[in-house]
């Protein structure tokens, strides 16, 4: 068992001396002159004996951080500062280890101002909790798509995320389109000449499109002045992946931009570099010193769940019919070294229940321009056949699942801004050397409802409950209730797992328990 490191009686009195004088400065400080923690506190990434911690200062400042196990921070471990400094916007995160499993930790900073180190800010505070290494009740929640299609901050704000907090779930994963970066907002939206949604806070990055990296900062810094977000982010992690939207809409590397007057900077390859750089200084995710950029990842919560974070925006081919016989660098979607890594960590896994969380569905029917359904833009090619183009990746994934005798995979998904349930079974596919599996829906967080798209017969997907606008309605606001998330609680005894799909009001739309596969040993 991995112990928590203390310092000394001597050692933690001189820190707390020192932490506590430099609390008391402010008190002969004007209050204009102390640093200000901007957009609350982040943390992510919580595996058994580490997590990610965030946060933003308003101006250069040496943010000094503590943890502990108790909330009065008595007997807190002191870790080494950090430089919040323009070239990152000010914004810090690091990775705290050495923390015992399964208990409650608190972190705290506090900031001095670099040019003035006697101005120190208030302090701020936030918890997680570490995961298990043995066996206990696990809970965690997902959805994805945040302030989308003009939908900002009104006066009720992000309610779905308090409706999600109140859950205490462990951890929230954050499915995809975590800000909308090409998606400008107004003051005020009208419908039929009525005013029907009203942006209360906005800032001037958002009302146009992202195209430099301070403005691709800006979208992040939206997001988290509202205060739902910030309070849940205070109380639990959130592991983040990216899809289309973080970007531009629909992007692969071949997106072309020319046509868009919107944009002055026409490379999609610059926009997505700058980013993908906002993406990391702005979230709680970890950092792969192989490829620092990368956002597919394994977090391993415990005994009981293992949960593989897919990328299909960053290596695929060109947006097209997908209608290829082999798979080749066009019809990739996850690309050999994500696949190759998707496999050996599945294999590898010794966890009942192995999540995969993916950025989009498999086989619901996205057209790239869905007016003309023009080009596949996620996995499926809606043809109904055999499988082809970029849904060959995912028939090779799905045999090697089912060879290497892999059980209990569960796929969590968004993108398509409803929800709903879908079991994948072989006997009624095109495709059928794989094991029936299911696949879960939700979203938007707080974004224009859309849906419900057609389903491809490939792998054999059976719509087992959905919700979505009734017909002739899109892009309907978060004021209409249809804003969705999804909830999954994992028996520490019987290792079921319990998902239920719901609404922003809390409630409860269908839920399933699924009983595990357990394999002898």
């Amino acid at each position: 068992m991995t112990k928590y490191i203390r310092p000394s009686r001597r050692a933690f009195l001189a820190g707390g001396t020192a932490v506590a004088a430099s609390l008391a400065m402010p008190s002969i400080s004007r209050a204009s002159a102390r640093p200000v923690f901007t957009h609350g506190v982040q943390s992510g990434d919580v595996d058994t004996a580490s997590g990610m911690i965030w946060t933003r200062t308003d101006r250069p400042a040496k943010v000094m951080m503590e943890v502990s196990t108790t909330e009065s921070f008595a007997e807190a471990r002191q870790l080494s500062p950090m430089f919040a400094t323009p070239n990152s916007d000010m914004a810090v995160k690091r990775l705290v280890d050495g923390l015992p499993s399964d208990q409650d930790i608190f972190y705290r900073f506090v900031a001095a101002d670099l040019n003035d180190i006697s101005a120190v800010s208030e302090p701020i505070i936030g918890q997680f909790r570490t995961a298990p290494t043995s066996r206990r009740d696990v809970k965690f929640a997902w959805s994805g798509d945040t302030a989308g299609q003009g939908w900002g901050i009104d006066d009720e704000g992000m309610r779905t995320y308090a409706t999600m907090a109140q859950h205490k779930p462990d951890f929230f994963i954050h499915s995809g389109d975590t800000i909308y970066a090409d998606g400008p907002m107004k003051d005020e939206v009208e419908k039929d000449g009525k005013l029907i949604w009203k942006n209360t806070t906005l800032i001037d990055e958002k009302r146009k499109v992202a195209e430099t990296l301070d403005e691709f900062r800006g979208q992040w810094k939206y997001n988290l002045m509202d205060e739902h977000v910030q309070a849940m982010n205070a109380m639990c992690p959130t592991f983040m992946q990216w899809d289309d939207h973080e970007v531009v809409n629909n992007w692969s590397s071949a997106k072309d931009l020319i046509s868009d007057d919107r944009y002055t900077e026409k490379s999609v390859h610059v926009l997505q570099s700058r980013s993908a750089r906002a993406f990391h200084e702005m979230t709680p995710l970890r950092i792969t010193p192989a490829e620092p950029g990368r956002v597919y990842r394994k977090i391993a919560y415990g005994p009981m769940l293992d949960v593989f974070f897919l990328d299909l925006r960053s290596y695929r081919g060109p947006n097209g019919a997908s209608m290829e016989d082999e798979i080749t660098p066009a019809s990739s979607i996850m690309g050999a070294e994500q696949m190759a890594w998707l496999k050996r960590e599945l294999a590898a896994s010794k966890a009942t229940w192995k999540v995969i969380a993916c950025d989009m569905p498999i086989g619901l029917v996205v057209w790239d321009n869905w007016k003309e359904q023009a080009g596949a833009e996620a996995v499926a090619n809606g043809d109904n056949g055999p499988a082809k183009g970029r849904e060959l990746e995912f028939a090779d994934l799905l045999r090697f699942i089912k060879t290497a005798g892999i059980k209990n995979t569960v796929w969590f998904t968004a993108d398509v801004h409803y929800t709903a349930a879908h079991f994948y079974n072989p006997d009624k596919a095109q495709f059928q050397d794989f094991d029936p599996f299911w696949e879960f829906v939700s979203g938007p967080l707080h974004a224009g409802t859309f849906g419900p798209n057609a389903m491809d017969a490939t792998f054999g997907p059976e719509v087992k409950f959905v919700k979505a606008p009734e017909d002739g309605q899109v892009n309907l606001p978060p004021s209409e209730g249809l804003q969705f998330f999804g909830l999954v609680d994992i028996d520490g005894k019987t290792q079921q797992m319990k998902v239920r799909l719901m609404d922003r009001a809390d409630t409860e739309l269908w839920s399933v328990t699924l009983d595990p596969e357990i394999q002898a040993l």
